[in-house]
């Protein structure tokens, strides 16, 4: 169980989410944790409720909520992912969610510089986090590195060999991740087009999506992208993904159809998700997930 102050700490952390957010002008939202059909992706295993699912994520739902109107909104919630247990991972986690029509992944990007500083200071921490050892300068600006750079630095293989050797997370995870965000915060951005499920690809280079993931100290925290906002090509890239889960010997599900039909009238917009329970860990020098959650499955 999670000691008293650390505690105290996750309540002051989650409560200066929301200011920042109820500041910058966003609608706090809630919508249901139990669905009939997930976004399919073949990495992600959701947990089945009966015959309907609990979400692996709230993105379908917040952007139904984008394409009937509301352009600035945020979410605190809980998610599921089906075998995900470790020093990093829970079944179920704390998620935080925000999209913002009109923006793009770059704009998310200082979102979050704007949004850790702003964390840093509500807890007193200045501009330097350390965590496990490093001392992280919040300092602006944080550190851009596209996939293909950071192969060519860190790993063994080019992105398109890794993706060809069906090895690009055992890569990522073994060669790329330690040697990120260590002295300041990095978006590692610009995947390859195949591993954008629901982000937007590049206008001016169509091999790579408009995706990032954000990393202090080799941890991961975010994951934000440009959304696409064109269901042919969603449809598309479900239908495949569903093809890739069938080939993993599990059973796809329904397809989302209302999501699907929601997108004829979702404007230009991006979107992230932040681990929350990770974001504690950072803040609380914490070393195992386990730190920094009341209960985990074990202790129930």
């Amino acid at each position: 169980m999670i000691p008293i102050h650390g505690l105290h700490l996750r309540a002051v952390l989650i409560q200066a989410l929301r200011a920042f957010f109820i500041d910058r002008g966003y609608l706090e939202v809630e919508t249901p944790i139990r669905i009939p059909a997930p976004a399919p992706e073949a990495h992600i295993v959701p947990m089945i409720s009966e015959d309907w699912f609990l979400q692996t994520s709230p993105e379908l739902c917040m952007k139904r909520l984008l394409a009937a109107g509301i352009p600035r909104i945020f979410q605190l919630c809980k998610c599921f992912r089906k075998a995900e247990r470790g020093d990093r991972h829970l079944p179920e986690f704390t998620m935080l969610e925000w999209y913002a029509a009109g923006s793009d992944y770059r704009g998310l990007m200082a979102d979050c510089e704007a949004l850790l500083r702003h964390l840093a200071e509500a807890t007193g921490k200045g501009g330097v986090l350390e965590w496990q050892g490093h001392k992280i300068d919040l300092s602006p600006v944080w550190e851009r590195l596209t996939v293909a750079e950071a192969f060519q630095r860190y790993a063994p293989c080019t992105v398109e060999e890794a993706l060809a050797q069906d090895r690009f997370d055992e890569v990522l995870v073994e060669y790329v991740e330690p040697h990120l965000g260590n002295a300041t915060p990095t978006f590692l951005c610009d995947y390859p087009a195949a591993l954008g499920a629901l982000a937007r690809l590049s206008p001016t280079d169509p091999s790579v999506a408009e995706r990032f993931e954000l990393y202090v100290t080799g941890l991961e925290l975010a994951n934000g992208f440009s959304e696409l906002v064109d269901p042919v090509e969603q449809r598309i890239r479900f239908l495949a993904e569903q093809d890739t889960i069938r080939l993993l010997g599990r059973d796809p599900g329904p397809m989302p159809d209302k999501f699907l039909d929601a997108l004829e009238a979702m404007p230009s917009a991006a979107g992230i998700a932040l681990g929350v329970d990770r974001l504690v860990m950072l803040f609380a020098d914490a070393e195992r997930i386990d730190q920094v959650v009341a209960f985990t499955p074990e202790f129930l």
